[in-house]
């Protein structure tokens, strides 16, 4: 039995509007095939289908985690910026990380999370309004118990 070694992107979304729309897996997964599709054609749109997938998402943070398998992962990241929509709304995509393991890839964003935090802290007076946006940032969602245990 062969084992597939897989990489994960870590990256995060930014909408141009204001109205933020829902960042859902789906949507992106089908706008990360269309643009492999464009920047790399047919080699590039079978290389990564077998292996692509958003394994994480997070709509509050705008973070999210795409798994793919070693070597198509180069066709993503090269296409990642030419993503200029999701849906209808227009996006484009900064890369935080390229890990192994989706581990590393929680702990990039935990310290990611933690400089955005720094930045946003000083403009807060309110000590329950700093509370609830430390709490907020520095949980995954629903996808891990306890940050903690990542670190």
């Amino acid at each position: 039995m062969v084992r597939y070694k897989n990489r994960y992107v870590t990256c995060e979304v930014n909408f141009a509007s204001k109205q933020k729309g829902p960042l859902e897996a789906k949507d992106l997964s089908r706008e990360i095939q269309k643009v492999v599709q464009i920047v790399h054609g047919d080699f590039g749109c079978a290389a990564i289908r077998t292996g692509l997938s958003v394994s994480y998402c997070n709509e509050s943070t705008r973070i999210a985690i795409i798994r793919a398998r070693l070597g198509a992962h180069k066709l993503i990241t090269s296409a990642l910026p030419f993503l200029t929509r999701i849906g209808k709304e227009r996006a484009n995509i900064r890369m935080l990380y390229v890990g192994g393991t989706l581990r590393h890839c929680y702990k990039r964003i935990l310290i990611h999370q933690k400089m955005e935090l720094s930045k946003i802290l000083p403009t807060i007076t309110n000590e329950s309004e700093a509370i609830e946006l430390k709490k907020s940032l520095l949980t995954f969602g629903g996808c891990l118990a306890d940050y903690r245990k990542i670190v």
